[in-house]
């Protein structure tokens, strides 16, 4: 009876050696990999709102590396995702605006390799959950594992926040559900699970967070949380008077004489910090789960978000621009084999487009050579190391922002340009691009602009709306277009 007891001792120590022996052999880095959906500046770490609460995130930054000045490639969920998690500029790629992800052709995704499938590929575990490609879980060979959370019908608290009408998208509103009930829970949880697990070789855990995506919506306690009211952003009523028509034609002013009529946007800005403070809820549930575990010593940790917001500037909401607000994002590393307590920010101008270099750089893998982008590994080690290189935003094809540690320079695909100074302004209220004084600095910067631009990929384009080199037509729909009188006295640019 004693022998089969023996056997199985046996063999759980020969186990439990075999894993010890393969840590050991490989000693590279895991990878917790946290995106989120549409957040901007609004952070503790980032100081773009007085009354924001992210303790975990500030946190992270505090430990880490926090990027202060780091902007999307696309201010769009599909164009930034596939951007970042396929190394390629949209103007290399041809993916301007937002794709089927199913839909895209073949031939089109064939020259190209995602981030996951190429930490797979080098002998990593790749393990995702929630919205990590928009609207794709991504290929086949990107993941190991793949965590869909269950779907629940939210309950919004009777007479609290705000919704236009019965649309679920623009909802503003406390939710009365459990939280295990909503999607991020699940998500977080699921990260927390592979965290517990003993694994044998390293991995890539992918955990994607979907708010503060629309509708802004999540349990009452991070409502209650917040002061009574709400400090409103700075908001300049003629902001758009020296923007060209391009410029303006991306401006959601619908939103914004909506909001105001209805006397919603401080209901709307409560919203959008309660989703913000829940996203950093669930994430900061992970990293506790990571501090917890057995690799923490040996996990890179990278947060970031898709692309910023605007709430309320440039009389817009959403995102969909070349300005700050849209292009500017939370991006923390946190490296604790080289930098445990590095407490100093980086304010040299990055782009996530570095993400998918830097990663494998760390992790000992060779990225594929099309791969765009600069590897961060000498910022991470001292964050006042200068990259002397600005970083690109494309919001369709001719549609350019670039911007480093001082300026930021807008080209649309009609030659009209944008400069704004923010040694001086950091609000981008005064357009200097036709001031005599800047024309060396406007020189400089639109040298940095591409020269060649791939041709759009249009199979599986599933939303298109931006005026841009492909569709100049529609600039002159907007131009004659019949604004609401509100919208006219508040901008006398549009009369």
């Amino acid at each position: 009876m004693k022998a089969p007891l023996i056997s199985t001792l046996s063999l759980f120590v020969a186990s439990l050696l075999v894993t010890s022996s393969l840590r050991a052999e490989d000693p590279r880095p895991n990878i917790l990999f946290i995106a989120i959906d549409d957040m901007n500046d609004w952070t503790g770490f980032l100081g773009g709102h007085p009354q924001t609460l992210t303790p975990n995130l500030d946190r992270l930054a505090r430990r880490g590396v926090n990027f202060t000045n780091a902007h999307c490639s696309a201010p769009a969920c599909s164009p930034s995702r596939l951007a970042l998690l396929y190394g390629v500029q949209p103007y290399e790629s041809g993916f301007y605006p937002f794709y089927d992800h199913e839909q895209i052709p073949l031939e089109s995704l064939a020259r190209y390799i995602s981030l996951p499938a190429t930490f797979r590929r080098a002998g990593y575990k790749s393990f995702g959950a929630g919205k990590i490609f928009h609207g794709h879980n991504g290929l086949g060979e990107d993941w190991n594992e793949y965590h869909q959370p269950q779907t629940f019908d939210l309950v919004y608290a009777p007479n609290q926040g705000y919704q236009q009408g019965t649309s679920e998208k623009m909802a503003f509103c406390p939710t009365t559900n459990r939280l295990e009930e909503h999607p991020d829970h699940q998500v977080a949880s699921y990260g927390i699970d592979v965290l517990s697990r003993d694994h044998s070789q390293p991995f890539f855990l992918a955990v994607g967070i979907v708010k503060p995506h629309l509708a802004f919506v999540c349990p009452q306690q991070f409502y209650d949380a917040l002061p009574d009211r709400i400090t409103p952003p700075k908001i300049r009523e003629d902001d758009l008077v020296d923007v060209p028509w391009v410029g303006r034609s991306m401006v959601k002013l619908q939103d914004d004489f909506r909001f105001r009529t209805d006397n919603a946007w401080e209901k709307v800005h409560r919203s959008y910090l309660a989703c913000i403070s829940w996203a950093d809820y669930n994430i900061g549930r992970v990293l506790d789960a990571l501090e917890a575990s057995p690799y923490a010593d040996n996990t890179i940790v990278v947060v970031w978000s898709d692309h910023g917001y605007h709430q309320g500037e440039k009389r817009s909401f959403r995102k969909f621009s070349l300005w700050e607000e849209s292009t500017r994002v939370p991006f923390i590393v946190f490296d604790p084999r080289t930098n445990p307590a590095v407490n100093e920010p980086c304010t040299e101008a990055v782009s996530l487009i570095h993400i998918y270099r830097t990663l494998c750089d760390l992790s000992g893998i060779s990225a594929p050579e099309y791969v765009s982008g600069t590897s961060l590994r000498a910022q991470l080690e001292n964050p006042r190391t200068a990259l002397n290189e600005p970083a690109m935003t494309t919001w369709g094809r001719g549609n350019y922002s670039v911007r480093d540690d001082h300026f930021r320079y807008i080209r649309y695909y009609d030659g009209t340009e944008e400069l704004y100074d923010h040694r001086r302004d950091t609000n981008e209220w005064r357009n200097v691009a036709d001031d005599a004084d800047y024309a060396k600095i406007k020189m400089r910067l639109a040298g940095q602009l591409p020269r060649n631009e791939a041709p759009l990929i249009q199979e599986g384009v599933a939303l298109w709306n931006v005026n841009d080199a492909d569709r100049p037509q529609r600039i002159k729909s907007f131009k004659t277009k019949s604004w609401p009188a509100w919208v006219k006295k508040m901008n006398p640019a549009l009369k």
